[in-house]
């Protein structure tokens, strides 16, 4: 399964269990718990289910489990693949080109899923490159080439996330305006004396900004944790192809 629809799966689910947990329980409790207080004449409680109730703060938790989705997501694929580092894809290899070919022939022949690791992708490209110039430096600018292409797409792969942790305080001011616009619209009823619409409806912009604020700095945490482990992979890559790559060529003739 593609990255792409696991990403468009990930955001269907996350549309539909938020929404399934607002029309099922979120909203009817709020209804409820507002309800009961203006009845008994005083303003709606702070409540967890009165602070989620409105539309805003649906987007936001939508966009906060699909974007937790896409973070773990690509930590867990980076965790999955940590074991390579400890493997010695170049066993058997030494510096003669008759024994790198078919070390390189041996890593064609690796499940796909394997073969298209960053690790193994380097490798293969270092490779062919020493094989067709027989030169050490040619090779080290292979591999730092490969691993700046390697840190380029991680950055590129790692924009929707960055955009969804902007667009959900975003959407937390919208909630923001909207409260304030609801709020004036009702100042005539305070002026007479009756607070509480006014009143909920500034909960109304306060609550959106509150969450939207509280979800991107928890996403913030995640995506700073994800790029550590994508930066640590860079450089455990280029490590690698150091470590068992260069020295095997550069002990084995190689210019």
């Amino acid at each position: 399964m593609s990255s792409m629809v696991k990403s468009v799966l990930g955001l269907i689910v996350s549309i539909v269990v938020v929404h399934l947990a607002y029309v099922g329980y979120i909203q009817p409790e709020a209804r409820l718990v507002i309800e009961v207080a203006q009845n008994a004449g005083q303003s709606a409680p702070r409540d967890l289910v009165v602070i989620l109730k409105d539309y805003e703060q649906e987007i936001c938790l939508i966009l906060m489990f699909w974007g937790t989705f896409l973070i773990l997501g690509k930590c867990a694929v980076i965790l999955n693949e940590r074991y390579l580092f400890n493997v010695d894809l170049l066993e058997g290899g030494t510096g003669d080109k008759d024994d790198l070919v078919s070390v390189l022939q041996s890593l064609e022949a690796l499940p796909v899923k394997v073969k298209n690791t960053p690790l193994v992708r380097t490798l293969m490209a270092s490779l062919r490159r020493y094989l067709i110039t027989s030169n050490v430096q040619d090779t080290s600018d292979a591999i730092e080439s490969s691993v700046e292409a390697l840190a380029l797409k991680q950055e590129t792969e790692n924009s929707m996330i960055r955009y969804l942790i902007w667009a959900i305080p975003s959407i937390g001011f919208i909630g923001t305006v909207r409260g304030i616009g609801q709020a004036l619209s009702m100042a005539d009823q305070a002026l007479a004396g009756n607070i509480a619409g006014m009143t909920e409806s500034l909960g109304i912009a306060f609550n959106s900004t509150l969450v939207a604020l509280l979800i991107s700095i928890g996403l913030m945490f995640l995506l700073n944790q994800l790029q550590r482990l994508q930066d640590g992979l860079v450089v455990d890559t280029q490590d690698y192809c150091e470590s068992f790559l260069l020295n095997r060529i550069s002990t084995g003739g190689g210019d």
